[in-house]
């Protein structure tokens, strides 16, 4: 039997579900000033989102100096406190609107080409810019695709789903069910998402760099390379702020083609951090990527122990 929703849950989700409607008719100029004053208080008070950042941004950029890392931490947790305010207007907003703040559009060729030839699209979105605005495109202009986690307050799971289906996505679990659906996707020359920078389960992932460290990544993306000869692009959605947004697809890195595990997983980190490198102030650096640690292997000097977290 389902464990019932807490008191503390149910008001969580209707406070944020009604922030989501109240905002979804501002637009990228309103929520953007919206963001410039929250985004501060949250780098002040909430402690865990400014302590991760900030540790993560030693790690990616060790010879930055320590002002400038504060500065980007405190800008990237504006550029996320946007994503938070803007999931109104990219699930709720007028599509026209919607469609209109997007004021440019960079490498769908990538997409156009690869379907012209038969050929499905994994699409690499890692979190960074705000990425409901990609899938809103990107289910509005092909059939598409993507797996789907229900989110940790499960009284918001209805509009969530509403809001990245609403314009025709389909979503699938994060499964084998879920993973036999993107691979019918590809084989019928349609494009699908994956999120190439969240740790995957023990098993399901290998220790690959990310900006020169071992950082757990998912293994799916050879598995559905090689069955379906699928071509792969990263997407994103640059936030201009004050006035909307731009989409980016760029060409992977060729080493996500390789049959390798390994070397596949790094061509992915290789994806991401390119397209962190548009504007790394806009990625959402307040996730632990370097949660899960290399354990220490007698004969595998490769192999070491680290915690940064």
């Amino acid at each position: 039997m389902a464990t019932p929703p807490s008191r503390t849950s149910t008001i969580q989700a209707r406070a944020i579900k009604m922030l989501w409607r109240s905002l979804a008719g501002r637009g990228p100029g309103t929520l953007w000033r919206l963001a410039r004053l929250i985004g501060p208080l949250v780098h002040r008070f909430s402690r865990r989102e400014r302590e991760v950042t900030e540790t993560n941004l030693v790690q990616v950029y060790p010879d930055m100096g320590a002002a400038e890392r504060r500065r980007l931490a405190g800008d990237s947790l504006t550029h996320s406190a946007a994503t938070m305010l803007e999931i109104g207007f990219a699930w709720m907003g007028e599509p026209e609107r919607v469609e209109s703040s997007l004021l440019a559009i960079h490498g769908r060729e990538l997409l156009d080409e690869a379907r012209a030839e038969g050929r499905g699209v994994i699409v690499l979105a890692p979190h960074f810019g705000n990425w409901e605005i990609l899938n809103f495109w990107l289910s509005s202009h092909f059939p598409f695709t993507a797996m789907y986690e229900p989110p940790k307050i499960g009284e918001l799971d209805a509009v969530t789903r509403a809001g990245r289906e609403r314009m025709g996505a389909s979503l699938v679990p994060t499964n084998p069910r879920g993973v036999a659906a993107l691979l019918k996707a590809l084989k019928r020359s349609e494009a699908i998402g994956i999120l190439p920078d969240q740790e995957p389960s023990w098993g399901s992932g290998v220790f690959a760099p990310f900006f020169g460290r071992p950082a757990y990544t998912a293994t799916l993306l050879p598995k559905l390379v090689a069955r379906t000869e699928a071509r792969v692009v990263t997407g994103v959605a640059r936030r201009l702020p004050g006035r909307g947004f731009e989409i980016h697809f760029l060409a992977a890195d060729e080493r996500v083609y390789s049959a390798d595990e390994v070397t596949s997983a790094t061509g992915v980190n290789a994806c991401v951090e390119a397209a962190i490198a548009l504007d790394p102030a806009q990625y959402q650096w307040e996730y632990k990527r370097y949660r899960k640690v290399i354990q220490e292997q007698e004969g595998h000097p490769d192999h070491r122990r680290f915690r940064i977290y």
